[in-house]
């Protein structure tokens, strides 16, 4: 199994964390998109992390930058094709553009952004897809639906390895919009039984659109606590609890339930082999609660 990294801050903060990924040999370098840091922190800096990425090609020379994901709202098709393949290109085709619904109610709340009904968002997700589709593809194709247009030209530039990501925790539609238009599925939360379930209905889609579902790249995320020895986890633990208002207690039962991969000592690397079974490719390890100087205790946990 592939290990990326995803985490938000300041530049200062992604630069230094993208550094490492590509130092430790790690696969890829995400970013979330998202105008609030979480709800309950809306004073907290938050950046548009297209542009960090953007800034981080030119500070890489071999790690995917990925986006993980951009609620289809926030941007028009139009403008998520002109960033992309910009992107695409001073990366020299390293980016990934995740897109999903969008969940954090109040970013659009206190931002003013439209946030339609869930059907709706899922309408325009599948909408956004195609038209992405149709203008990164060489040829005059056009899109037309309910929500989106794109006239019938051959737009350019045409992507170099530009790469569409569907990302989410629904066990039904996101799969499918995975399989039927993405070239990665990341499948958010859950343990290996739920991950091998939803991969297997995006693999099921790709197969009735035509697609060969081995070409289906899929991943999976979760927040990252790890460590070899109990202390050093412990830690952690007690970090991640002052930083999100929680118990340890809750903040393990949770992760129980969830079946995120965590702990000590040859636990976490037993839980990733459990989910790589399952078809797991590569995992985002988020360290949204880590100092950079726990980053090498959290991988070689996982690592095993």
């Amino acid at each position: 199994m592939e290990f990326a990294v995803q985490l938000r801050g300041s530049f200062e903060t992604v630069l230094e964390a993208a550094r490492w990924t590509e130092d430790r040999g790690l696969s890829a370098f995400a970013v979330p998109d998202h105008y609030l840091q979480r709800g309950d922190q809306p004073n907290k800096a938050a950046y548009d992390h297209l542009v960090h990425l953007a800034a981080l090609t030119r500070e890489t020379s071999s790690i995917d930058l990925v986006s993980l994901v951009s609620p289809v709202t926030f941007r028009h098709p139009a403008v998520l094709y002109k960033m992309a393949v910009t992107i695409d290109e001073v990366s020299s085709g390293r980016f990934v553009l995740g897109i999903g619904t969008g969940w954090l109610d109040e970013e659009f709340e206190v931002y003013g952004l439209p946030y339609p009904d869930t059907a709706t968002r899922y309408e325009m997700l599948e909408e956004c897809l195609q038209y992405l589709r149709a203008a990164t593809a060489p040829g005059e194709h056009g899109f037309e639906g309910e929500h989106y247009k794109l006239a019938s030209f051959d737009p350019h530039p045409h992507p170099k390895n530009l790469r569409l990501l569907v990302g989410g925790s629904g066990k039904v539609k996101t799969p499918r919009l995975a399989g039927v238009y993405a070239d990665e599925f990341n499948v958010y939360g859950g343990g290996p039984d739920e991950f091998a379930e939803k991969a297997a209905t995006a693999r099921k889609a790709a197969v009735e659109a035509g697609r060969d579902p081995s070409t289906l790249f899929m991943s999976s995320a979760g927040p990252a606590i790890a460590a070899e020895h109990e202390s050093d986890y412990r830690r952690l633990l007690e970090k991640l609890a002052e930083l999100t208002k929680q118990t340890p207690e809750h903040i393990e039962e949770t992760y129980e339930k969830r079946q995120w991969p965590h702990g000590h000592g040859s636990k976490p690397a037993e839980m990733m082999a459990a989910l790589e079974e399952a078809g797991c490719q590569r995992f985002y390890l988020q360290m949204f609660a880590a100092a950079p100087d726990d980053f090498d205790t959290i991988l070689d946990a996982y690592r095993g």
